[in-house]
């Protein structure tokens, strides 16, 4: 009987520059304060786009394909508040606007997933960086200061479960590119 190819789990996702990793590393130091929980590591501080889930390998040479097809301007992001979900205890740092440009950059990305048979999150789509994992905060201060980073790649990554939490890592990097039209909505 022939082995089965095991599955990977994978989702789209942005990485913010070295500064912001400073900057989130320091929220999460001053939310842990309020909130406990346990930080997330540096190395897998990001911003998902898309969770795909268990792929096969027909599946993941198909979102290879998919993703170097996508056609996008790189653009500035903001993360400006802090946030806490109790019913996962995830303390955030999201984005209180969609940029115009990261919006129609994450819906083209949502309607290539479904044409090609995967399935997407229905729930709105809000930009987060996740800080802590088991937060129960008490009351959680503003961000001082926004983060903020040029978002000029995409990335398709693999996660896998370790004793130690999630592991995280690239499996490709796509860079966005300026567009001949000049569309100033991605100028900021």
């Amino acid at each position: 009987m022939p082995e089965s190819t095991p599955l990977r789990r994978v989702f789209f996702a942005l990485w913010p520059d070295a500064a912001a990793l400073d900057a989130l590393e320091a929220a999460a130091a001053a939310a842990t304060g309020c909130c406990g929980g346990r930080r997330m590591r540096r190395e897998n501080m990001h911003l998902t786009l898309a969770f795909i889930g268990a792929v096969s390998p027909a599946q993941l040479d198909d979102l290879l394909n998919l993703a170097s097809e996508l056609r996008a301007e790189p653009f500035d992001l903001t993360l400006d508040q802090l946030g806490w979900w109790p019913r996962n205890g995830i303390v955030w740092a999201g984005s209180r606007a969609v940029p115009p440009c990261q919006r129609r950059f994450f819906d083209e990305l949502s309607r290539d997933l479904i044409a090609r048979g995967f399935t997407v999150d229905a729930r709105a789509y809000f930009p987060h960086i996740t800080l802590l994992r088991n937060g129960r905060c008490k009351g959680l201060a503003e961000l001082g200061k926004p983060i903020g980073w040029r978002v000029d790649a995409i990335t398709l990554v693999e996660s896998s479960l370790q004793a130690a939490g999630s592991n995280y890592k690239v499996l490709a990097r796509w860079p966005l590119l300026e567009a001949a039209s000049g569309d100033e909505a991605c100028m900021q």
